[in-house]
């Protein structure tokens, strides 16, 4: 999981505003960003996974900034991630973890 977090947080810093990244520590499994919010992106790269066959089991979630909300890691769950990482900085972070 380290390692997927690692990669991770590479791959996310290539996405455009809201960026989240489903990983696995050698592969990208799907991107969403481009969102006025943080949930919206991983709502995006979950059904564009689902459309196109890939699984998001036991992937880790990327995010280039904080979850203001539980909604976003919730979904991430819900999809399949075990893990997230994420820079913090929300005065909601204790809720969010």
């Amino acid at each position: 999981e380290y390692q997927a977090m690692q990669f991770g947080l590479k791959v996310v810093k290539h996405v455009k505003s809201n960026a989240i990244a489903f990983v696995r520590a050698d592969a990208t499994l799907a991107l969403g960003g481009g969102a006025t919010s943080r949930v919206d992106p991983v709502h995006a790269a979950r059904d564009k996974a689902r459309r196109t066959g890939i699984s998001l089991a036991d992937s880790v979630l990327a995010s280039d900034a904080f979850f203001p909300f539980p909604d976003g890691v919730e979904e991430a769950a819900k999809a399949g991630a075990r893990a997230v990482v994420q820079p913090g900085g929300s005065v909601r972070d204790e809720d969010v973890i």
